[in-house]
């Protein structure tokens, strides 16, 4: 303390804080740092697909005129036009028929596939995976017009058909349903195998030699063991793929032509061929819908069949 003129002075020393809301503090810019981080990757994701979207939505709700084409009128009469007319319909069914059964082709040969792959040793291991992601380093337009090569009438398959004597004829591949289901089931089979290999290494390979040792054969073993641990990563690659089949393009144009039509190909007709974009923003909001309801009820009823599986 210090006197002067009679007066006492107090002795100025460090002013200590209160520690609670400096922790406070401190955890305010903590809980902002992370949207701080991602806000470049989150704008970049709101302007190149959220207000895209939101813009197909409006889109969808404008009335259309031959002669004057895209009118400020709003209407429902597009949505009403998809659902009333059996054309929709069956392009629909079409669709969802040939993503369904993508899906099963890619689970009924990725599933072994990967599993052959996780017994492999080195470096035959790295040279196979190579060859399975080939599919995804060539430019679809090239891959596709190689498969219609292939499926030509005068194309391998057939010609090596032939002069076995399995056919008498040419095989209709081009063109076909067969056609687009063999060749998208080749290029969406890696995103199968790359789901249910991510879910593999989580595993413990003593599992299936514990299974062995007490007697049980390995098919038994894998249906009752390996299949319900690996169901998460077969879940995981069926949505992918069932999605990517659902909404595929190029491969359906190529390969099946202008009479067999999937829902991707009917709103670029709707786009470019007959200009009425609010019936193709109508038709493309339709297939996200139906994709997001099929793909949300299908992962729910898995989640809940195999609860003890996705609890582990």
């Amino acid at each position: 303390m210090a006197e002067a003129h009679g007066a006492t002075v107090p002795s100025t020393g460090p002013v200590t804080k209160n520690p609670s809301k400096l922790r406070k503090a401190g955890d305010d810019k903590a809980g902002f740092a992370p949207w701080l981080l991602s806000s470049p990757a989150l704008l970049l994701f709101i302007g190149l697909l959220l207000v895209p979207l939101l813009l197909t939505v409006l889109l969808s709700f404008h009335a259309f005129d031959g002669t004057r084409g895209v009118l400020p009128d709003y209407t429902w009469k597009n949505y009403l036009e998809v659902f009333s007319d059996g054309y929709y319909h069956e392009i629909f069914l079409r669709t969802g028929g040939l993503a369904l059964g993508v899906t099963v082709l890619c689970v009924v040969f990725g599933v072994p596939e990967t599993l052959i792959l996780a017994r492999m040793k080195s470096p035959w291991r790295a040279l196979f995976l190579i060859v399975i992601l080939g599919p995804l380093l060539i430019s679809v337009v090239v891959r596709t017009l190689g498969w219609a090569i292939l499926f030509g009438n005068n194309g391998l398959i057939n010609s090596v058909l032939l002069q076995l004597g399995i056919v008498s004829e040419p095989v209709r591949l081009l063109f076909s349903m067969t056609g687009v289901a063999i060749a998208l089931t080749h290029v969406l089979i890696p995103f199968m195998v790359i789901s249910v290999w991510a879910n593999l290494q989580k595993l413990d390979p003593q599992i299936e030699s514990a299974g062995l040792s007490l007697g049980a054969s390995p098919l038994k073993v894998f249906w009752r063991i390996m299949l319900p641990q690996l169901l998460p990563g077969i879940l995981s690659g069926c949505i992918i793929v069932f999605a990517l089949a659902a909404s595929a393009f190029a491969t359906p144009s190529l390969l099946g032509g202008r009479k067999l039509k999937v829902v991707a190909t009917a709103a670029y007709d709707e786009f470019l061929n007959t200009l009425n974009w609010p019936l193709g923003a109508t038709i493309a909001m339709l297939l996200l819908l139906a994709n997001v309801v099929i793909i949300l009820g299908a992962n729910r009823w898995v989640e809940r069949r195999f609860k003890q599986v996705f609890d582990a």
